[in-house]
């Protein structure tokens, strides 16, 4: 398989990751995916799981692309620069309605990263 259908598969598995631990919070487990956005609040339904996860990883796909052309150490780059970004997007769920969202949603967080940057860095 050629590096980029490897690639675009490892994006699809961090938002099939993403969807399972949703699936699992919210569905069967109930918990209230709601997280506060300025006056208003946020809901994580599938639609936004999948939407986030795509992004997340069709971004770390692109500048990884990007590092790998510009510089002879891309990969090593990349790794840092996704672990820092995957840090701080972790501080994003931590205002969610209940400790129970909090936990789900950092989940996702993990999942989607770990996948990404595994799968990725993956030569």
């Amino acid at each position: 398989m050629n590096r980029n259908a490897r690639r675009l598969l490892v994006v699809i598995a961090a938002a099939a990751a993403a969807l399972l631990v949703w699936a699992v919070a919210a569905p069967l487990a109930g918990v209230d995916l709601t997280v506060p956005q300025g006056d208003t609040d946020l809901t994580v339904g599938p639609v936004l799981v999948i939407a986030a996860a795509l992004a997340a990883g069709l971004a770390g796909w692109g500048l990884l692309a990007l590092l790998e052309r510009a510089t002879a150490r891309g990969t090593r780059i990349w790794t840092i620069v996704a672990l820092v970004f995957l840090a701080l997007s972790l501080l994003g769920p931590l205002g969610a309605a209940s400790g129970a969202a909090v936990a789900s949603l950092l989940c996702m967080h993990l999942a989607v990263g770990a996948v990404v940057i595994t799968g990725l860095a993956r030569r």
